[in-house]
């Protein structure tokens, strides 16, 4: 897997700072960065894919995804992010909500969260706790406000 500080395949501004995309043998990975870092000469040319679905994610949080790959999770993370997908966009459910629907915990179903290596395309900023917003990029400087802005977002466009 890539270290942070590796060059990306791909860079998209968004107007909390940019989403980084990382592609591999093992798949695709979205990274939310509150700074640029340097892309590859040569990037992978599924991840420009990737990145053109992201960028039209935040012109229109209603565009229908195309299948991302990877083999990144246990069974139960893919089973935790593939419910997140059946989240209408524009509303939110809780840990819990989430959590009966993969017939597990709620702290189970919030470390899958925080192990999502596709956020947006898997929208775990729509999973938020019972009262607030929940945690966000395993607590990052920045996670909860870039959360926040995910939520206006797609709320702003019903």
């Amino acid at each position: 897997m890539n270290r942070l500080d590796d060059e990306l395949d791909a860079l998209v501004p968004a107007p909390f700072g940019f989403v980084g995309v990382r592609s591999d043998e093992a798949g695709e990975r979205l990274q939310f960065l509150l700074h640029a870092l340097p892309v590859k000469a040569s990037p992978n040319p599924r991840a420009q894919a990737v990145a053109d679905q992201v960028a039209t994610y935040l012109e229109n949080p209603h565009m229908v995804w195309q299948p991302i790959q990877s083999t990144l999770g246990t069974a139960f993370q893919q089973r935790v992010w593939q419910a997140m997908r059946a989240i209408p966009v524009g509303e939110t459910w809780t840990y819990s909500q989430l959590a009966a629907a993969v017939d597990s915990g709620p702290r189970a179903v919030a470390n899958a969260c925080g192990a999502n290596p596709l956020p947006l395309f898997n929208p775990c900023h729509r999973v938020v706790a019972s009262h607030g917003l929940g945690g966000f990029m395993q607590g990052l400087d920045g996670g909860l406000e870039i959360k926040r802005w995910l939520l206006a977002h797609e709320q702003g466009h019903k």
